[in-house]
């Protein structure tokens, strides 16, 4: 694989990892200079990766594999998701503080689930992440991540609704 090629079926993708590799190593700066690590990485192998059937998967593998290795190194903390989901501005106050609220509550929920289950469903409902990226960077199935987003989401629904019930007086 020369330059041309590298630039083209694999450093393009750079774009498409940073959402997830800034989300891992918590803010922007952290994975600018873990992605130049990663394509580093990549370039020294670019003679398997050409031969490789899924060159996409094999780099949000590659990429998700550093990060976590980044992580080991240090401990984990899970990162304000606020940074990451684009709500609408409010001039109301009140608005701003709900937000972060229930940002706060769906953070103490996350932590509740199994790993996986928060992985798939930070990738694909706060990175944007097809399925089959998903999947490809997690070494598992579509199905499996469809089965592990749709059980993310229903128990941050049900402590959710527990806690909001609880608030409203019918719990």
């Amino acid at each position: 694989m020369n330059k041309k090629d590298f630039r083209l079926k694999v450093f393009s993708l750079s774009e498409n990892i940073f959402p997830m590799v800034a989300r891992m190593l918590g803010g922007n700066s952290n994975a600018e200079d873990a992605i130049q690590e990663i394509m580093l990485k990549l370039w020294e192998k670019r003679k398997k990766i050409e031969k490789h059937p899924n060159i996409k998967g094999l780099v949000f593998l590659t990429a998700r594999n550093y990060c976590i290795d980044v992580i080991r190194k240090k401990p984990f903390v899970l990162n304000d998701s606020t940074a990451y989901i684009n709500t609408l501005e409010s001039e109301n106050e009140n608005t701003q503080l709900e937000w972060k609220e229930l940002n706060s509550i769906i953070k103490e929920i996350l932590k509740k689930l199994p790993v996986q289950q928060v992985e798939v469903f930070m990738m694909r409902d706060l990175d944007g992440y097809q399925f089959s990226e998903i999947a490809a960077a997690l070494e598992i199935k579509i199905e499996h991540v469809r089965v592990l987003l749709s059980r993310a989401r229903k128990q941050i629904s049900i402590e959710l609704e527990k806690i909001y019930s609880y608030e409203r007086g019918s719990y």
